[in-house]
């Protein structure tokens, strides 16, 4: 399954891309948006996950706008591993009572970690109260991306990502190897991550891994 990442600018942008896909993640970290507006883009019958990195808005605001998304129907909130557990309580506790799965993120932009290590990261997501436990580390060579894949033989729902060109790898065969499902950008030029591939060219990629594989 391909989940796409949107990361736009106002309520109406959003609106209209969200249409063209089954499945999103609304990355909310440019919108500030109302309680009203969370409500308009959550409460659409579409599976989407609420994702507002930290940057500049308060973990106030960022709690109250998670715990709207929560409350108007995300299917999936991401919150994460390196935020502080008041922050993560209140949101986690919400999303119990209200049925969204929680995904619990560990981010490493410079480097994938050590086998060992990131075993360690996984454990601490599930501690967490992860429904899913999101990896994502760059990866400087091909090592690193079965490195990261490895992660999927663990136990517990585990979305793996490799980011930068060696990662890309990830993307296509983690939902393969049993990742509940894979980011893409909406098209090119659009990407929300380093090495993210668009949603029509990933689609295309699994299909025909997949028709090798009957």
């Amino acid at each position: 399954m391909i989940c796409v990442s949107l990361q736009l600018e106002t309520v109406g942008e959003f609106l209209e891309a969200v249409e063209k896909f089954p499945f999103a993640e609304l990355r909310l970290e440019n919108l500030q948006p109302s309680d009203e507006e969370v409500a308009r883009l959550f409460s659409l019958k579409k599976k989407l996950i609420a994702t507002m990195r930290p940057g500049p808005y308060s973990e106030s605001e960022r709690r109250r706008i998670l715990m709207a998304a929560v409350n108007a129907g995300a299917s999936f909130v991401d919150i994460e591993l390196e935020s502080d557990p008041e922050f993560r309580k209140d949101i986690v506790r919400l999303a119990r009572k209200k049925g969204s799965e929680i995904i619990v993120s560990y981010h490493n932009h410079e480097l994938t970690p050590p086998a060992g290590e990131l075993q360690k990261i996984l454990s601490r997501c599930f501690e967490s109260g992860a429904d899913i436990a999101k990896i994502a580390c760059h990866a400087h060579s091909l090592r690193d991306s079965a490195r990261i894949l490895g992660l999927l033989d663990s136990p517990g729902s585990v979305v793996a990502i490799g980011m930068g060109p060696a990662g890309r790898l990830t993307r296509i065969m983690a939902p393969l190897l049993g990742s509940p499902f894979t980011y893409a950008s909406a098209e090119a030029g659009r990407e929300t991550a380093d090495g993210q591939l668009d949603f029509e060219k990933l689609a295309m990629l699994l299909r025909e891994l997949g028709k090798r594989n009957d």
